[in-house]
């Protein structure tokens, strides 16, 4: 693959073609916070909390950087005030699934009402579930602020499978599958 030169906060650094934004940060060992992002799942910039200001020409916007892709001559800064306030916000409004992410922020509570649910919607389960296990059994239902995830029904792969668990932020999945599979087998 060909390589690529570009700048992320001020320190010049060389990437292979083909790679993140993201992940030419951390090759760099320079840390963007993410909620959405596993390495082994294809991206998918749910959450925005990677979000980075990139300067391309004279052009400058705020992108996901795990989806947007490293460019020569790309200029990348990963924390600035609007880039922290909209983090602080992801955090607030994704309370308590994000929690983890609050510390470096001053965040130590949201001040938004918690939801009905932990789940934060990052879609982690449900991309492991298809890409990596290869069952779908879980999937997104419904649209706008009546989307969730849910178990397919029966539930046949999940029983003993369990391995996106541990990617659930909130804790919401192991909750949700004890009364999904306590009415399935009541």
């Amino acid at each position: 693959m060909s390589s690529i030169t570009m700048e992320i906060d001020g320190k010049a650094v060389t990437a292979s073609g083909g790679m993140t934004v993201l992940e030419v940060a951390r090759e760099a060992g320079i840390e963007i916070p993410t909620l959405c992002h596993n390495e082994q799942l294809k991206p998918s910039g749910v959450c925005r909390m990677c979000m980075v200001e990139i300067v391309k020409g004279k052009r400058r916007r705020l992108v996901a950087s795990c989806c947007y892709p490293a460019e020569e001559g790309l200029v990348v800064t990963t924390s600035t005030p609007e880039i922290d306030r909209i983090r602080r916000m992801i955090i607030e409004l994704l309370w308590p699934a994000s929690a983890q992410l609050g510390k470096p922020y001053g965040i130590t509570k949201s001040r938004f009402v918690p939801g009905l649910t932990d789940c934060s919607l990052c879609g982690l389960c449900v991309r492991y579930c298809a890409e990596v296990a290869k069952k779908n059994a879980l999937y997104f239902q419904g649209r706008g602020i009546n989307r969730r995830v849910a178990f397919t029904p029966g539930m046949a792969e999940c029983a003993s499978c369990h391995e996106c668990f541990g990617l659930c932020t909130g804790g919401w999945l192991v909750a949700e599958y004890g009364k999904a599979s306590a009415t399935l087998y009541d």
